[in-house]
């Protein structure tokens, strides 16, 4: 495993609010459970992880602009970047739906 791969793994089980021993177990048991799954089954699986997770970075990082938006507004300031925020809310979601499509239409096509 090189250093990149190990980062990854070490996130990934952050995520999950698990150890990298605990998440690695875990992860090895599943598989183990699973045994006539793919590797491109597998894989794919884990695009989608990865996607989820960057979208759940993506929402908490606008949910931190959403709540400095109003806070602003509450206390009567000047909100020039809502419009901004309210865009990037809205490229979020679009993100997620399309996202969603895609897995629901590879799931159709393989199942």
């Amino acid at each position: 495993m090189n250093d990149d791969e190990f980062q990854q793994l070490v996130r990934a089980a952050t995520v999950c609010q698990m150890s990298v021993a605990s998440f690695l177990a875990h992860a090895a048991l599943r598989a183990a459970r699973d045994l006539n799954r793919t590797a491109a089954e597998i894989a794919s699986e884990r695009e989608v992880i990865d996607e989820l997770f960057a979208v759940r970075r993506h929402l908490s990082q606008i949910g931190n602009n959403l709540n400095q938006v109003a806070k602003a507004t509450n206390s009567g300031a000047d909100v020039p970047h809502a419009t901004a925020v309210l865009n990037a809310v809205r490229a979020a979601a679009q993100r997620v739906d399309t996202f969603a499509q895609h897995y629901l239409d590879t799931e159709t096509r393989a199942g």
